[in-house]
């Protein structure tokens, strides 16, 4: 099984939606970086021990990546809100292989990734777009001990409840089994595919939608 390792929350401009995300969770988030390979930067938020929360957005100063940005950012329009989320391989980037062999198609091939000291490989589709509307998670695996997770401060924010909705949500609860098995994302049916991200705060339960 893998298990949760981030949420994706996109938007036009970092620095708007860093302060847009912070209002609503009532805590900062922390510089993060550029990603050279995909023309993108990104801020952090803690969300406890091996969990985080990314503000992503397309970085105006990079050049413009061969291939469509994961997460099919080049699609994305407006303010920030949860756009995807990813599982973390507990066997590192060894343990990509077995959860691609139980993934659905089109969630696309490891690609090595880097930021700072941070070394990665995550599953990236030629289209930008992962399945189920971009609403099955990326599979990721970290290199050596390193993890976003481990340097941030802590601010006490919990992700309580993730809830993906998706017209064909059976499809997609099947296609999760065989590789997830956390109370906290839930899969519902809905016209249209979402992300609703539920958080326990020390000011209480906040939401991002």
């Amino acid at each position: 099984m893998l298990q949760f390792d981030h949420l994706v929350i996109a938007t036009d401009d970092l620095e708007q939606g860093g302060i847009d995300v912070a209002s609503v969770l009532g805590a900062p988030l922390e510089p993060g970086g550029q990603h050279a390979a995909m023309g993108t930067h990104n801020r952090l938020l803690s969300l406890g021990p091996g969990e985080y929360l990314e503000i992503l957005a397309i970085d105006p100063q990079a050049a413009p990546p061969p291939q469509p940005r994961w997460f099919a950012l080049d699609d994305h329009a407006g303010s920030a809100r949860p756009r995807a989320w990813a599982l973390r391989s507990q066997s590192g980037v060894g343990g990509l292989d077995r959860a691609l062999s139980d993934a659905p198609p089109g969630v696309g091939r490891p690609m090595d990734l880097a930021r700072g000291d941070l070394r990665w490989a995550m599953t990236v589709p030629d289209s930008g777009w992962l399945p189920f509307d971009g609403l099955f998670p990326a599979l990721i695996g970290w290199r050596g001990t390193s993890h976003p997770a481990g340097q941030l401060p802590d601010r006490g924010i919990r992700l309580r409840r993730l809830v993906v909705t998706h017209p064909q949500a059976g499809a997609l609860r099947a296609a999760l089994a065989p590789l997830l098995s956390d109370h906290r994302v839930v899969v519902t049916t809905g016209a249209g595919p979402t992300l609703a991200a539920e958080f326990d705060t020390p000011e209480g339960v906040r939401i991002l939608a």
